[in-house]
């Protein structure tokens, strides 16, 4: 396999996912079979990766889970492919504090002894731009930097002095492309980034084109293999840890969790859903904008985040659904909701009529209310682990959901450098809402206990 490469850039907006979605697209043109990652807790990216690479996605976040977890997930991620991207998040030293390079793009190049394309908003720059990629290549010796790109170049003399200015100074990594300025490229957005790759209409196709076009693929493919065990220890030939089973030595009977999958409901890591599978659940996908019912025989419910306030209309309008949902909280069956699927559950959102499990009603507001990572404290016994359990996990919202104190708040959240940050985690009977995207791989048993009380047994033995 050849060594990963990892799209960067020295800050956000210089055009990452432009060019990432180009290479994938490209590569799979070229019968290349690649394996796309995403740096960061973001989903609409690996959603957009995926149907450009033709293959899912996968998060690489130091933060939420750890090296170990990392690499298991990048090798799991591998499995079949000849060559695996990494899309970058921010810039790539920007990671969860400024003092070091934990959780950033560049933690995971060296992690995985990733080769790095760093690609270059070359908008009002001439021979600054080298500058800037000479601080970058010197900035961190351990890093390995396999070519440059340049975005958003202005005309043939500004390509010119770009590439005068990057000959001029001596060890640079080679220039791979410089890409002319292209309204008819650019990725649509909305309120939390690009609109998703299920409501987006990208030609991919148009994309990969233009790539080849203007960036010198078979260099960018000529970086030198990666070493067996890789420089961080990393081979795709690595047993990958699984989750242990829920009792050691017993075949347990698969428990059904319906896990919302749509449009509306879309922000899942595919870790999160595989743990699950791991410890025993058969996982049952519906759409609460379509069906009207749940699927037969389901022990629980697994509500992901995405875009609800953007479909309420509809979600509103498939009212035998609503009521089953609420027949089966009211009947104690677990469910599990994150961002969005907590707004589902609310009363509303704006002048739409939701589930109304929680005693409240979501706004949107123009503003953005959250963003960043938190560690997740329970405080109260709940369907995904006991008092003291600790996850970690992101938040990222527009809306505000006000409750009552007297709902029970089971989390307590903190954010790195800044302490308590919120009394959070709602539950109402065995409904367990959040606004928090809980990563599972975080902590080895939120998946494992999540199936023992959708199965109606205790804890794991280990608490």
């Amino acid at each position: 396999m050849l060594r990963p490469l990892l799209i960067a850039a020295p800050a956000s907006g210089c055009g990452k996912t432009t060019v990432s979605l180009g290479l994938l697209a490209a590569l799979r043109a070229r019968g290349r079979v690649v394996a796309p990652f995403k740096v960061g807790p973001d989903f609409i990216d690996p959603g957009h990766h995926a149907v450009a690479a033709g293959r899912a996605s996968r998060n690489l976040d130091g933060w939420m889970c750890g090296r170990d977890a990392v690499l298991a997930t990048f090798a799991q991620g591998c499995a079949g492919a000849d060559l695996a991207l990494i899309e970058g998040v921010m810039g790539l030293f920007d990671g969860a504090d400024g003092a070091s390079d934990a959780g950033s793009s560049a933690e995971i190049a060296r992690w995985l002894g990733a080769a790095i394309i760093l690609v270059i908003d070359a908008r009002a720059q001439a021979r600054s731009v080298a500058a800037l990629v000479k601080g970058f290549v010197d900035f961190d010796p351990r890093l390995q930097f396999a070519g440059v790109i340049l975005n958003r170049v202005g005309s043939p003399r500004h390509e010119e002095l770009l590439r005068d200015a990057l000959a001029s100074v001596p060890g640079l990594p080679p220039l791979l492309g410089c890409l002319p300025r292209d309204a008819a490229v650019e990725l649509p957005e909305r309120h939390l980034g690009l609109v998703t790759a299920e409501d987006a209409v990208c030609d991919y196709d148009r994309l990969g084109a233009w790539i080849e076009r203007y960036v010198d693929v078979a260099a960018l493919l000529a970086s030198p293999p990666l070493p067996k065990g890789g420089q961080g220890g990393f081979s795709t030939h690595q047993e990958i840890p699984l989750n242990p089973p829920l009792v050691k030595g017993e075949e347990q009977p698969a428990v059904r969790i319906a896990v919302a999958r749509d449009r509306a409901f879309c922000f899942c890591y595919p870790e999160n859903l595989e743990r699950l599978q791991q410890a025993g659940a058969e996982l049952l996908f519906f759409s609460p904008l379509d069906d009207v019912l749940l699927p037969d025989g389901v022990d629980g419910l697994y509500l992901p985040g995405g875009y609800p306030e953007l479909h309420a209309a509809k979600l509103a309008a498939n009212s035998p659904l609503l009521e089953q949902i609420r027949a089966f909280a009211a009947a104690g069956k677990p469910i599990y909701a994150e961002c969005g699927g907590l707004v589902y559950l609310a009363q509303g959102v704006d002048n739409s009529d939701l589930v109304g499990i929680f005693p409240g009603r979501a706004r949107m507001l123009p503003r953005r209310q959250a963003l960043g990572y938190r560690e997740v404290t329970f405080t109260g016994d709940t369907l995904l682990g006991p008092a003291g359990t600790v996850a970690r996990g992101h938040e990222f919202h527009y809306s505000q959901l006000e409750l009552p104190e007297t709902v029970t708040r089971d989390y307590r959240l903190t954010r790195r450098g800044a302490g308590v940050c919120a009394d959070e985690g709602y539950r109402v009977g065995n409904v367990l809402g959040s606004y928090v995207h809980l990563h599972f791989a975080s902590n080895d048993q939120l998946a494992v206990n999540f199936v023992n009380f959708c199965k109606g047994r205790s804890f794991h033995p280990s608490w």
